[in-house]
């Protein structure tokens, strides 16, 4: 049960990614608003490696899983798969590409059938994608059964006899049947317990060592991305904020909303807690359409931030934030030594 795709090759490339909703009419004859979910959004992923994507609620994570998925269409922008762009598929031809990837959701009792066995839940996606036998069906489920820590004879139990951390592992399970690439899991561990959590990222890790998986991993918590990511993507209000790997960005975050997340974690790298005195402030907190989406929060605003909006740009070797003061927050008395 292993990917084919080659370590380190490029897997999934995400370009300009952009959606955009329109919400009910406030009244009859006006326009209706639009909300930014994803704004000209650009990463890519390599297979064998992992990428977390944080942010607060509402900051367009699980709206980029759906587009990741093809469970939704983009604004604008594309989502490469092999070279491939999912949204650009037939339909017959997106369904052979869905077994390359496959999602881990966030709540471990809404997400499985409780009138359906386990055999019947994690077999699924073969049945769909592939018109497996029932023998092959009951063979590979219970190969992916054991690679998750649990028992071939639990193929005929029901959700409601396991507990969350085993129905974690069922779902997980149901992602690796179809052998893929690529795993989106969003939000995978945040019902669970704490002491159950770690058994399911060491598992998610142990998995992705022995499978040569590929794994993007959406989360709030950035002492779970810490632990599970080689490199992190910072979302504010659908933009990419800031990029790096863990280290970088939780020992020498850049960015005022990485070190802000950073404030509300315990114990996450404490020598980076630490957030410097603000400068004196020299603008007005009400920030222009063009400026600095973030500019009304910042304790380092300035002039130039509530007019012009900054690009993601390289601050250092593997790091980089859009920030106008970014150098300036790095070397103020909060950067870790």
């Amino acid at each position: 049960m292993s990917a084919d795709a080659t370590p380190g090759a490029t897997l999934l490339v995400v370009e300009q990614l952009a959606k955009h909703y329109r919400l009910p009419r406030a009244t009859l004859f006006g326009a209706a608003p639009r909300v930014n979910a994803l704004q000209g959004v650009d990463f890519e992923l390599a297979a064998g490696r992992s990428l977390g994507v944080v942010g607060e609620s509402g900051s367009g994570k699980s709206t980029l899983a759906r587009l990741v998925m093809a469970l939704e269409r983009p604004s604008a922008g594309r989502v490469r798969l092999d070279g491939q762009d999912l949204h650009a598929l037939s339909p017959a031809a997106l369904r052979a590409a869905r077994s390359r990837l496959q999602m881990v959701f966030q709540d471990p009792y809404g997400s499985l059938d409780p009138r359906r066995t386990v055999l019947h839940t994690v077999a699924e996606p073969l049945r769909v994608l592939h018109g497996a036998s029932a023998a092959e069906q009951r063979e590979r489920a219970g190969a992916a059964l054991d690679a998750v820590g649990l028992r071939p004879a639990d193929l005929y139990k029901y959700p409601h006899e396991f507990s969350g951390g085993q129905r974690q592992r069922i779902a997980i399970a149901r992602a690796l049947i179809t052998r893929p690439a690529l795993i989106v899991a969003d939000e995978p561990v945040s019902a669970l317990d704490v002491s159950v959590q770690a058994q399911v990222l060491n598992l998610m890790q142990d998995l992705q060592d022995q499978f040569g998986l590929a794994l993007l991993f959406i989360s709030h918590d950035l002492a779970v991305v810490d632990m599970v990511c080689d490199e992190v993507l910072v979302l504010y209000q659908g933009r990419v904020v800031e990029r790096g790997s863990p280290e970088l960005l939780f020992r020498h975050a850049a960015h005022p909303y990485t070190r802000a997340l950073m404030q509300a974690v315990p114990q996450l790298r404490p020598r980076a807690r630490a957030q410097a005195p603000p400068p004196p402030v020299d603008a007005s907190p009400g920030v222009a359409a063009a400026g600095c989406a973030f500019a009304p929060r910042c304790p380092w605003r300035q002039a130039r931030c509530a007019l012009e909006r900054p690009l993601l740009r390289r601050i250092g070797d593997g790091h980089a934030a859009a920030c106008h003061v970014a150098e300036q927050v790095l070397q103020g008395p909060g950067a870790a030594d």
